[in-house]
């Protein structure tokens, strides 16, 4: 696939704009979020997701089938990549024989199993990041990193590789997903935003997904994270049913992941503690004549 091909341009977009990821066979929490659009009244040409449509849940098929009969534009991310082609693992970036690494091994497994050919096409299909137009701000979503679908980019995560990112990307703002943590940090005159994800808690003690809307202001845009709540304990239930027995069940219903392999030591330090996030205004920035144009 050519460079051209990896990147859907959305055009111009008016807001808001919702953004959210990785719904990972999360049946009622994908549901919940279109519940939210709809009361909203936010249709699908504006909403995005970064990717990850399946992955730790129960309900992988019916997941996908949701979110494609929505019409929504999604980002291809790794789970989608591996699934797609068939791969041995999720691609998910853990180290090997981590804890994240062996605990994925249930839940791919279950999941390959129960998508189809057909699903595995419209996988491999998708498009690697995507750009937009909202209120003359230049927009771009990726999975994880520019160039790396895996890359895991925290809050914590140093102001220069960020900065690169950004470079990279050639945008006002930058919107990933990938990380399963929401924030937004300002990058000179330019944004880094993590939309969070629905499909899991954030490891902050919480059952609540997180999702982001992008609203235009007089002043700019408003990047803003509100919290999920769905029937969280009825997933967890249904994956206990389906024999998924590697702690995301438990994850699920106690806002505490099984593993924090991933996480730099600032990310662990905050295990169990209540995410709070604060609106995020971006008014624009000075135009330099080696931007690229997305």
């Amino acid at each position: 696939m050519s460079e051209a091909a990896q990147t859907l341009d959305l055009g111009r977009l008016s807001g808001p704009v919702l953004v959210f990821g990785g719904p990972y066979s999360n049946l009622a929490a994908t549901q919940a979020m279109q519940l939210q659009a709809k009361l909203l009244g936010i249709p699908p040409s504006q909403i995005i997701c970064t990717g990850d449509v399946i992955a730790y849940c129960a309900e992988p098929q019916e997941t996908l089938q949701l979110i494609r009969d929505w019409g929504i534009s999604v980002v291809q991310g790794n789970c989608e990549e591996s699934l797609g082609a068939d791969a041995p693992d999720c691609g998910c970036g853990f180290e090997a024989e981590s804890t994240c690494s062996l605990l994925s091994v249930e839940w791919y497994q279950y999941a390959t199993r129960k998508i189809s050919t057909d699903d595995r096409s419209w996988m491999q299909n998708l498009p690697k990041s995507l750009n937009f137009k909202l209120a003359a701000h230049r927009f771009k979503v990726v999975h994880g990193g520019v160039q790396q679908i895996n890359r895991f980019i925290f809050p914590s995560t140093p102001a220069a590789v960020k900065r690169e990112e950004l470079e990279l990307a050639g945008c006002d703002i930058l919107i990933g997903g990938h990380s399963g943590i929401p924030w937004g940090e300002n990058i000179g005159d330019r944004v880094w935003l993590n939309s969070g994800v629905i499909g899991l808690p954030a490891n902050d003690g919480t059952a609540d997904g997180w999702y982001l809307l992008l609203t235009p202001e007089t002043n700019g845009i408003r990047c803003s994270w509100p919290r999920l709540s769905y029937a969280a304990a009825q997933s967890g239930q249904n994956m206990r049913k389906a024999g998924l027995k590697s702690g995301y069940a438990e994850t699920i219903v106690t806002g505490l992941w099984p593993s924090m392999d991933i996480l730099p030591q600032a990310e662990k330090a905050q295990r169990g503690k209540a995410i709070s996030m604060k609106d995020l205004v971006y008014s624009g920035r000075k135009r330099r004549s080696n931007d690229q144009n997305i």
